[in-house]
């Protein structure tokens, strides 16, 4: 099976930090969509909305209604790792967004999902909402 061409931009675990560092807010300057369901243990990048991408296809439209209102620039996927259910979903957002002729909101997939935040030390650990450590050591 041919992987699907990836549409959506990306964005580094060390840029999406700098973010935070810098000041920039969630649900103004940018979302966060944490994609995991079942695997939704050891916690969560703070202030991300969890949108299993089980049933994210068909809540894509008023997804984008709500945060195009918002004037929001950046939207950031992620799940596991961001090499499937993260990757489809920015693909699926960027898709609507080009449907839209939106040039101003980005569809960004968090490179290495949130496994490579987790793993990434303290710095990343600190901004993660019911962090737990025990769920994270292999």
């Amino acid at each position: 099976m041919i992987p699907a061409p990836t549409i959506a931009g990306s964005i580094s675990r060390l840029e999406l930090l700098r973010w935070f560092q810098e000041g920039k807010r969630i649900g103004k300057d940018f979302i966060l969509v944490d994609l995991r369901r079942t695997d939704f243990e050891g916690g969560t990048i703070r202030g991300s909305l969890n949108l299993p991408a089980q049933s994210l296809y068909p809540t894509i439209p008023t997804l984008y209604s709500i945060i195009s209102q918002g004037r929001v620039a950046n939207v950031v996927w992620y799940c596991g790792s961001s090499r499937g259910r993260g990757v489809r979903a920015a693909n699926w957002f960027a898709e609507y967004l080009e449907e839209q002729k939106d040039t101003k909101i980005r569809s960004l997939v968090l490179e290495e999902g949130i496994k490579g935040w987790a793993a990434a030390g303290k710095d990343y650990t600190r901004l993660m909402d019911e962090y737990d450590e025990l769920k994270w050591v292999k």
